[in-house]
């Protein structure tokens, strides 16, 4: 697997291989078709429909002129007739494709395993029983939205049995904690002591971006891969439901003194967050590829959506706003970065060079010059104002390079990458100034402390690592996985 792939699969997937031990272990099994009463369509059977035929028949694909995502559509039958007689599974088509044994079967056998014939018996349940809705459901509904409004989020492991990917971290604004993502939870910890000091219960899965407002409040932008997306505000100073050995536990998902503000679903994850320098603008991309820019004002719960960009092709994973708050790089899996003028709502340019994935990007303090990263391994510097124009490309990371993030007050830049290190830079120059080693995995995730004194980079493997800027001395370590033992681990 090359390591752009393993970017993609392993950060924008969340590690696959643990979360399937988690929500195994996390998650109680549902009862066979011939333990339970009535089959309920939203309940039992539209969650096989989405994670089996939704990926071939939704409203984009529409493999054979089908669409699944609404039972209306469903029943229309793309280019054949309704595939459910009603009462009749015998005769229905959807029944006989799920057990064909010839290439008729779906799901189609290169896209994996036929359904399991529990799981085939309960669709067929459904049917005998008239395959009907549940109340309140039309069949016009949209199933994707229907399903994640009645999900419910596992809690968070009481102690973790794989470490876990650091794919967001930051500072608390007093510069003497670090936030860090991790299952379905956000944690805190003291830099001083490395020790865990809060835990708050997140909707989302996994948090991709994070960044603390002027009012102290914490934006998050994250969700489960494929699934769902969201950008939440939590106030993390609120009193907590316990406290066990010392750590506070608060409720991220129910407690409306912890999550202040909800400010966008979206049907797959939220990849980064930008603050405008005055605070008073927040943006967010990802998996859908539009960038939506908010207007905070006084009170981010009253936050206003003030436009909705479509700039790129593909996936949006870097945001930063100009010093000015008057423009937005954006970068992309489409292989470019681009500014867009927030004010006349129109793309200024595009820088194309690095012909690869561009997982991250920044803006230098006077506005003029624009830096991007990727999966070519380049820092790239650019003309932000003109026509885009290459500055300077300079090697050093050995691999893809996944962030970048300015010091503040400081002309320094903050990388990291898959080589396993995270790298300062002299941002005027473009040039490498140190190196800082130490992780023993990928570093997805890198946030510079407010006074510009310290830098903390997360990885794969749960490692969190803090260093002083000024000197590359490491400053604590710890592993962000509560309760995780490494002679336990993978």
């Amino acid at each position: 697997m090359s390591r752009s792939h393993r970017f993609c699969f392993c950060v924008l997937c969340a590690a696959v291989g643990t979360i399937l031990t988690f929500l195994f272990l996390l998650q109680p099994p549902r009862a066979s078709a011939q333990q339970q009463g009535p089959v309920s369509f939203i309940n039992d059977v539209a969650p096989l429909l989405k994670e089996n035929c939704f990926a071939c028949h939704d409203a984009k694909k529409r493999k054979g002129d089908l669409d699944m995502t609404t039972l209306e559509k469903l029943r229309k039958g793309g280019k054949k007739d309704n595939p459910i007689v009603d009462g009749k599974p015998d005769e229905s088509l959807l029944i006989d494709v799920l057990t064909a044994k010839d290439a008729s079967r779906m799901p189609p056998k290169d896209t994996g395993d036929p359904l399991p014939a529990e799981k085939v018996a309960l669709i067929s349940k459904w049917i005998q029983e008239g395959a009907k809705l549940d109340a309140g459901i039309t069949p016009q509904a949209d199933l994707m939205r229907e399903l994640r409004v009645r999900w419910k989020p596992p809690a968070p492991p009481a102690s973790y049995k794989f470490p876990v990917t650091v794919t967001a971290l930051a500072f608390t604004p007093d510069n003497a904690k670090l936030v860090v993502g991790g299952h379905h939870e956000l944690t805190v910890w003291d830099i001083a002591s490395g020790q865990l000091e809060k835990r708050i219960a997140t909707r989302a899965e996994r948090a991709y971006a994070m960044v603390f407002l002027p009012n102290g409040q914490l934006a998050v932008a994250g969700g489960r891969p494929g699934q769902e997306g969201d950008v939440r505000i939590y106030d993390l100073s609120a009193k907590p439901i316990k406290e066990d050995a010392g750590i506070a536990f608060l409720d991220g998902v129910n407690d409306k003194a912890v999550l202040v503000a909800h400010l966008l679903d979206t049907d797959d994850s939220v990849l980064c967050l930008a603050l405008s320098g005055d605070g008073k603008k927040l943006a967010a991309g990802g998996c859908d590829r539009l960038v939506r820019v908010w207007s905070l004002g006084d009170n981010p719960a009253e936050a206003k959506l003030e436009q909705t960009v479509e700039n790129h092709a593909d996936w949006v994973f870097g945001l930063a706003f100009a010093p000015d708050g008057k423009a937005l790089a954006t970068c992309s899996r489409d292989k470019t970065a681009k500014i867009w003028d927030l004010e006349k709502k129109e793309s200024l340019m595009t820088f194309p060079d690095h012909q690869n994935g561009v997982f991250g990007v920044a803006v230098k303090a006077d506005g003029k010059i624009g830096y991007s990263v990727g999966a070519d391994g380049q820092v790239r510097s650019w003309n932000a104002t003109g026509e885009g124009k290459q500055v300077k490309a300079t090697g050093g990371h050995s691999g893809d390079v996944y962030k970048i993030v300015p010091v503040p007050n400081k002309p320094l830049l903050i990388t990291c990458g898959a080589d396993k290190t995270v790298r300062i830079w002299d941002g005027d120059k473009t040039a490498a100034v140190k190196t800082l080693s130490g992780p023993t995995d990928y570093v997805y995730a890198v946030a510079v402390s407010p006074d510009g004194s310290q830098v903390a980079g997360g990885t794969f493997n749960g490692e969190v690592k803090v260093w002083k800027i000024a000197d590359g001395v490491l400053v604590k370590e710890f592993n962000a996985s509560p309760g995780y033992q490494a002679s336990g681990g993978r």
